[in-house]
């Protein structure tokens, strides 16, 4: 079934020509059956792959297919091509399927919109563009599925066009989404370079032998991709699109902001690994950075009242665990938690979308209240997804979760792990704030107005299905120190080996201890050899009940503050008034990067046009033809007419010409 791979993304961009073409003509159902049945068939042949990939040996569960020769220029040859490994049919399952049922959802969820058609032509081009990205054998292929999801994240979040606050979020992801891509360009260029090739398999076996480890080649190539990560993937400093995008339907949130295009950071960095691994500065600051994001935006989280807006900040928070993951060299937890957290906060998405449904568009959790009673299955499947965001075990969210804390910790990275170690209580508190804000407590709508109600089956038994995998999915990835074989691990083993990375990890977590942001561990200098070897087993188990203890305090919390004392949340934001404000308006980062960027951006477009313009350009122009119209109006006056005064200057001309040739 390898074979047939390019039918992957074909399908959905087959589905999207059908719609984006004919639509208009024809009904929902129609226009249903051609944009949910092509996911479909795209999940099906992605099932049959990876039941393919299933039947190689280890060492051999690769297949690259070849479509055409896309570039072709003396001895350069770039094929455009698709590429089928552990890896990548990891992410194409997600993408199909969970792109399949955020698409049954959206027929319940979009059904009176004006836009339907459009919509779902939307929709499958997107997953066009992402199946693109995964698929892609270059950096090349990878780079035009890239901006692929790039244009489309723009299309769906700026759907509702005709509201300009929804047409500016639409703006600022593509505005902020290409000053990432720069940095993208900029590697790719220097790749070509060094290799002269951009082929994954290609690039990767040479990587070894044509770069110097911890030289200063790879250390700026593994940067300026992690450039276009933070970008793609929402991390400091170019996280800010990711929270206003919310202004897209419900299932845009779901599909873009939390099993697809967000990750794709996340899914370049582990392409890549072989390179990261030979750049111990580039890993350094990737954990760093993803700590640091984990921390920065769970703790915005807490203070927000949009319940989407809680939940975007959230995924940045969960992203910034995945890069801390990479950037330990935990490539496999890293897509691990990659794939936990598409189900969970998939579900979560939804569940939001479905209480907006039955509020009649109302997404502040302060008008909601007590919806359990309203909300039954959407509330069963929102508890659920909750939980495993929380890293409550068995739930899915507390084995990757875990996995990431345990491996930045045993690899040296105390600093970091202490960070995600903060936000994970912070998430199990705000996520449960959210839950009782929304679903408990007394019921604050307008009765008159406002009439809760479950949505249709369209929307909820998607949400069953997510929150089912939301348990299940992280048993793939029970460690051995719970008695488990990680099948996952093995699973993605062939292309994510972590323990190539075992140089590149103590030489960045020294450094990143050397430069003050690391605390010494006695536990450092062991290393991820030492946890192989199990001599660890008592410290993995300490650290595992003190994260999920610290999440049943941050749960235990919430349930103080916002069901058992709800009158107390008000008087501490009164108490922290200056804090409060701080983390309300998400520490003034929008504001800083408007006054300082884009105002800035502005005033110095404005003086190259009122100065250098206007003044030196237009003045320059406009100064020689008032010069020549001054000097034509000179000589105009010579022009009068009188046949006289023509022969007296003729007459003059002549003497004086005379003269001067007696004088010389």
């Amino acid at each position: 079934m390898v074979e047939y791979i390019w039918l992957i993304p074909f399908f959905p961009m087959l589905g999207a020509i059908i719609n984006g073409v004919f639509g208009r003509r024809f009904g929902h159902g129609t226009v249903n059956a051609v944009a949910c049945g092509s996911i479909f068939l795209s999940f099906l042949v992605s099932v049959g792959a990876f039941i393919g990939l299933l039947g190689m040996d280890p060492s051999h569960r690769f297949h690259e297919q070849v479509l055409f020769t896309w570039i072709s220029a003396g001895s350069t040859k770039i094929d455009l091509g698709y590429l089928i490994d552990p890896l990548s049919s990891v992410m194409t399952l997600i993408v199909t399927g969970v792109g399949f049922l955020i698409h049954v959802y959206s027929t319940g969820y979009m059904h009176h919109d004006k836009g339907y058609t459009r919509f779902f032509t939307y929709l499958n081009l997107f997953c066009f563009a992402m199946l693109t990205l995964v698929l892609g054998n270059s950096f090349l292929v990878l780079f035009v599925g890239w901006e692929g999801v790039g244009l489309c994240s723009y299309l769906l979040i700026g759907f509702w066009f005709d509201d300009m606050q929804k047409a500016v979020a639409g703006m600022k992801a593509f505005v902020v989404n290409r000053i990432g891509d720069f940095g993208f360009l900029i590697a790719m260029f220097l790749i070509f370079k060094e290799f002269g090739t951009l082929n994954f398999r290609e690039v990767m076996g040479q990587a070894p032998h044509v770069l110097l480890f911890g030289g200063a080649m790879v250390t700026a190539i593994c940067l300026l991709l992690f450039v276009g990560a933070t970008g793609k993937s929402a991390q400091i400093p170019l996280y800010v699109w990711l929270p206003d995008a919310m202004a897209g339907p419900t299932p845009v949130s779901a599909l873009i902001h939390a099993a697809t295009m967000v990750t794709a950071g996340v899914y370049m960095i582990g392409r890549c690994n072989i390179m990261f691994s030979m750049a111990p500065v580039a890993m350094g600051t990737v954990a760093t950075v993803g700590a640091l994001t984990a921390l920065f935006a769970g703790t915005i989280a807490v203070t927000q009242n949009d319940i989407k807006k809680v939940l975007a900040y959230s995924t940045v928070s969960q992203l910034g665990y995945m890069f801390l993951s990479m950037g330990v060299g935990a490539y496999v937890a890293g897509i691990f938690h990659l794939m936990t957290h598409a189900f969970f906060k998939a579900c979560l998405f939804l569940g939001s979308g479905s209480v907006i449904h039955g509020m009649h568009d109302e997404q502040d959790m302060r008008k909601m209240g007590n919806l359990r009673h309203h909300m039954p299955h959407t509330y069963r499947t929102f508890l659920i997804a909750t939980i495993a965001i929380a890293g409550i075990p068995p739930l899915a969210g507390f084995f990757s979760k875990d996995e990431i804390l345990w491996m930045a910790f045993s690899r040296g990275f105390t600093f970091q792990w202490f960070l995600g170690f903060l936000a994970a209580g912070i998430t199990a508190f705000y996520m449960f704030r959210l839950v009782f804000m929304t679903f408990f407590g007394k019921e604050k709508f307008d009765h008159h107005h406002v009439h809760p109600h479950e949505s249709p089956a369209s929307m909820y038994l998607p949400l069953y299905v997510l929150a089912g995998l939301s348990i299940v999915g992280g048993w793939l990835g029970i460690p051995e120190a719970l008695g488990g074989s990680n099948l996952f691990h093995h699973w993605l083993a062939p292309v994510l080996d972590s323990s190539s990375s075992n140089e590149a990890v103590k030489h960045a977590a020294a450094m990143v201890g050397s430069g003050g942001l690391g605390v010494a561990s006695a536990y450092a200098s062991g290393g991820a050899n030492a946890a192989a070897a199990g001599g660890h087993d008592a410290i993995e188990y300490v650290l595992m009940a003190a994260s999920v203890g610290y999440a049943l305090c941050g749960i235990t919390v919430a349930l103080y503050l916002y069901v058992k004392r709800p009158d107390i949340p008000g008087k501490i934001a009164a108490s922290f008034k200056g804090t409060y404000n701080l983390l309300y308006n998400k520490y003034f980062v929008d504001e800083i990067y408007g006054a300082v960027f884009v105002d800035g951006c502005v005033a110095l477009a404005n003086h190259f046009w009122k100065f250098w313009d206007v003044v030196v350009i237009d003045g320059l122009v406009n100064g020689m033809a008032s010069g020549v119209r001054g000097v034509g109006a000179v000589f105009a006056k010579f022009q009068n007419g009188q046949v006289q005064a023509y022969a007296l200057s003729i007459a003059a001309g002549a003497v004086a010409l005379a003269l001067l040739v007696a004088a010389f």
